[in-house]
């Protein structure tokens, strides 16, 4: 693999934001990136596709493809197949989900170039997309989540902070990037809930807390934040040791290095205790409707996910109505099964 694909994301990022000729594909990705914010699509989603069209632009610089209109169907079929057998920093192939949402993302780019007319047809109109998987993770135990909590060292500011940010993701089972977005007015302590602004398709939401994060966010708020604080005028609630608003990225990291300490070996971060608060509810009875209004899904199917990993739920059902859930104590004077 050479070094356009192989370099880090931000080398590859560097290359795509180099000058170029203005008719270059490099320069049509910046336009379409940049109309992209115009529409004031999230940071995270635009995030997302200049990270994917980066990697197509590298590994089309390697093959002299320089120009949209020179691409064509056999060569998004071979980038197709380099993303397969593509191995991350960490020796780790893309996941399919994520060749998806980079076959998706180049798709999407050339037919935005063909509704301005900078090519005649969409070279992936027709391209077969691998098979979405559903990634069903284990979610956090209580004794996991409560290991986790208490490792921040909250007679520090950033400590503090890291308990308060923790405490909000598994009370409240907000994004990441709804997480680090949160302003100072934005908790409403009286009521016990929290106003989420332009989440997930640009919707706001209420979400009530619960006393114990809601008493951890007002402890940060009085004696970390101000500590934290260099620009008066700053209106985020979270901030980093530089008194800027935490970025969604540094939240990641922090998390992942808690559960790492806290001997947690599965997979994500801030999303894990999303994924862990609405397992917890509908293990405890909670309607799913309630759940889906919690995690401001637009659609209850993208809910129903997480009723497949609700197994004490399951287990209770199943123990209660089959008839062999449980083994039957043999009658007086026969012998146990033996099988």
């Amino acid at each position: 693999m050479s070094a356009a694909c192989s370099g880090t994301r931000s080398e590859r990022l560097a290359r795509l934001l180099a000058p170029s000729h203005p008719e270059s594909l490099a320069a049509w990705i910046r336009r379409y990136i940049e109309q992209l914010e115009t529409q004031h699509r999230s940071i995270s989603d635009v995030r997302t596709r200049r990270s994917r069209l980066a990697h197509f632009h590298g590994w089309a610089a390697e093959r002299g493809i320089e120009r949209p209109g020179a691409v064509t169907h056999a060569h998004l079929q071979q980038f197709q197949r380099h993303l397969f057998r593509y191995r991350k920093a960490n020796g780790q192939p893309i996941a399919v989900n994520g060749q998806r949402i980079a076959l998706f993302t180049v798709e999407m780019f050339f037919r935005w170039l063909v509704r301005q007319r900078v090519i005649a047809s969409n070279p992936a109109a027709d391209l077969e997309l691998p098979k979405a998987t559903r990634d069903l993770r284990e979610p956090l135990s209580l004794t996991e989540v409560e290991a986790v909590l208490a490792l921040p060292d909250i007679d520090t500011p950033e400590g503090l902070r890291d308990r308060a940010c923790l405490e909000l993701l598994y009370a409240t089972g907000i994004r990441r990037a709804e997480l680090v977005g949160i302003g100072i007015t934005d908790i409403d302590q009286a009521r016990g809930v929290l106003h989420v602004r332009l989440g997930k398709g640009k919707k706001d939401r209420f979400v009530p807390i619960g006393e114990r994060a809601l008493a951890w966010v007002a402890k940060y708020t009085s004696e970390a934040r101000p500590a934290l604080l260099s620009d008066p005028n700053e209106r985020r609630l979270f901030l980093s040791q530089y008194g800027l608003p935490l970025s969604a990225d540094g939240l990641s990291w922090r998390v992942r290095d808690y559960f790492g300490r806290a001997g947690i070996t599965k997979r994500g971060a801030c999303h894990l205790f999303r994924h862990t608060m609405a397992t917890a509810m509908l293990d405890n009875g909670a309607d799913i409707r309630h759940v889906q209004e919690m995690l401001g899904h637009g659609a209850i199917t993208s809910t129903q996910r997480y009723t497949h990993v609700s197994i004490a739920r399951l287990s209770a059902v199943h123990a209660a109505t089959h008839p062999a859930a449980r083994l039957l104590r043999p009658a007086q004077g026969e012998d146990p099964p033996t099988r």
